[in-house]
């Protein structure tokens, strides 16, 4: 069992894109080095703090609602289906970001433990595509 738990860890490392695991309350359990990457903080930095830490102000509110609904109902309206959002880099400059959600539930019990969200940096495409439509 080990071996898997292991192997699940070096796995985690190693994708290109961002993973976050947050825990019922919010709280990032789980930051990977693409987290790191992609939104400036170390894991050392966002372990243990509100997701608030990559959320912009703005966006806080609804991102909280929809938060506790799939906490309570433990499912999602965007589960496993990209998002295009936009992150907070702890340089505080606002990013594009596709997200993909989902809740992780124990095993056994089917008991809602947390959520976890992959993300990836879309920023230039975005910006690419505006100017584009911008322009004609």
């Amino acid at each position: 069992m080990e071996e898997h738990s292991q192997l699940a860890e070096r796995i985690l490392e190693s994708t290109a894109d961002a993973l976050i695991c947050a825990d019922r309350s919010g709280t990032i359990a789980r930051w990977n080095s693409a987290a790191t990457a992609l939104f400036g903080y170390s894991a050392e930095e966002a372990l243990g703090q509100s997701l608030d830490l990559i959320i912009p102000e703005h966006l806080r509110p609804a991102h909280w609602r929809g938060f506790e609904t799939a906490m309570t109902k433990g499912a999602m309206k965007l589960q496993g289906r990209p998002t295009l959002t936009r992150g907070l880099h702890k340089s505080g400059r606002k990013l594009y970001v596709e997200m993909t959600f989902a809740i992780v539930k124990d095993g056994a019990a089917g008991e809602v433990l947390g959520s976890v969200a992959v993300a990836r940096d879309v920023t230039e495409r975005v910006e690419r595509e505006r100017a584009a439509a911008r322009a004609s």
